[in-house]
């Protein structure tokens, strides 16, 4: 499927995702995390891809599960994989390829701290861009290396388990580099590929600690303007990650390895992508369509590129859900009427998803069940989960449709 530039045509394109966090180590209190396997998505895939197609959705986002496709160091299972693009192409449906989301192989030594972890991750990726060519053409590198730099790098959530800033700052040098070395393999080997960058949008409200807000603010860039080279030594950031350990070597090879996006992915959720942050504590904020065009004016002014909201959706009822759909596509057509080059809605996650602190307790997937859907997970008799069309489906299905017509 050749990229054709989507993109560019004019119009919003409206596409849905299926939520892919593979975190496969496991230790004490830390259980695996695989939301394809909690999901069901493994054995349901087929109804699931014929669910996207039938809400009139133009793409998914989608990932491979990186530790499963390579089990060994260069060596590729891609049985399944196979039969998911060929279904896909089937259905007629563009798949936004999340090449990394959050987890890497169990064999990969200290995870994203292993010094391999860019050739390793852009080895793959070549691997993937080269054999499924015929049928893929959009990739995102890095899903949201800000919010994994938190979980492995500062938080010590996920591996490899490094706390405070100096951690965050040693993973999101590792991920942006993977990025950039990602980018530069896939082009290598692919005729037309289209890369979709993704973030989390962050907004904050109020004085924050430990970090300063205006610190803060210029944090939630930090990935992609080191991908693209814009970190120099005037730079309001550049400061900050020297005096944890980055040298002017480092930042010279973004430099002179600098590439740019063809779409910024910015994810935005309206009931908690806003914080206040007080004492170490975060307490989300409401933003609804207010959080959306700041969101928005903000990356548009600063990288001047096409934006896709590459994730939106929310916890609550079908009726919830449908004033938010009206609300961003309402929002979304008035920031494009005054120039904002935005391409694409995309409601992710498209079904119900395990909430992530599943994996730090022991009780079962259906307690940490997180209804953000247009599609509910149901658990049957016989304990599979039925996929359940709730009245959200629908008004996306009219949205995307009218999408459409407006090409």
């Amino acid at each position: 499927m050749s990229s054709s530039r989507w993109y560019g045509d004019d119009r919003l394109h409206y596409g849905v995702g299926i939520e892919d966090t593979f975190i496969p180590h496991e230790r004490v209190g830390h259980r695996k995390l695989d939301e394809y396997e909690l999901t069901q998505h493994y054995s349901r895939w087929e109804e699931d891809l014929d669910l996207v197609a039938a809400s009139g959705a133009e793409f998914l986002r989608w990932g491979i599960p990186w530790y499963l496709v390579e089990p060994a160091p260069g060596q590729f299972d891609w049985s399944w994989i196979d039969r998911v693009a060929e279904r896909m192409h089937q259905l007629g449906l563009r798949c936004i390829v999340d090449l990394m989301h959050y987890g890497t192989p169990l064999w990969l030594e200290n995870s994203f701290l292993n010094a391999e972890y860019p050739e390793r991750v852009a080895s793959y990726a070549r691997a993937v861009a080269e054999r499924y060519q015929a049928v893929w053409a959009d990739f995102t590198p890095l899903n949201e290396p800000v919010v994994n730099a938190e979980w492995c790098g500062q938080n010590a959530a996920w591996p490899p388990y490094l706390e405070g800033q100096d951690g965050f700052v040693k993973i999101i040098m590792q991920l942006a580099r993977g990025m950039v070395r990602t980018q530069q393999e896939t082009a290598a080997v692919h005729p037309d590929p289209t890369f979709v960058h993704v973030d989390a949008g962050f907004l904050f409200e109020g004085e924050t600690s430990p970090l300063p807000r205006e610190l803060l603010e210029e944090r939630r860039f930090v990935a992609l303007d080191l991908i693209m080279g814009r970190v120099a030594a005037e730079s309001p950031i550049t400061g900050w990650l020297t005096s944890h350990g980055v040298t002017d070597a480092e930042l010279q090879w973004f430099r002179d390895n600098a590439l740019t996006p063809d779409v910024v992915g910015v994810n935005y959720y309206p009931r908690f992508s806003k914080a206040k942050i007080r004492d170490g504590v975060v307490d989300p904020v409401r933003a609804d369509a207010g959080g959306l065009r700041e969101l928005v004016e903000a990356y548009s002014a600063r990288y001047q590129l096409p934006i896709a909201i590459t994730e939106s959706s929310l916890v609550g009822t079908p009726e919830e859900k449908i004033e938010w759909l009206q609300q961003s596509a309402a929002e979304l057509t008035a920031l494009r009427s005054e120039g904002h080059e935005i391409v694409a809605f995309t409601w992710f996650p498209f079904f119900t998803l395990v909430d992530w602190l599943y994996r730090f307790d022991s009780q079962s997937p259906d307690a940490w069940f997180r209804e953000f859907g247009l599609v509910d997970l149901v658990r049957g008799a016989d304990q599979s989960l039925d996929r359940v069309r709730n009245a959200s489906f629908d008004v996306f299905l009219e949205l995307a449709r009218k999408g459409r017509a407006d090409g």
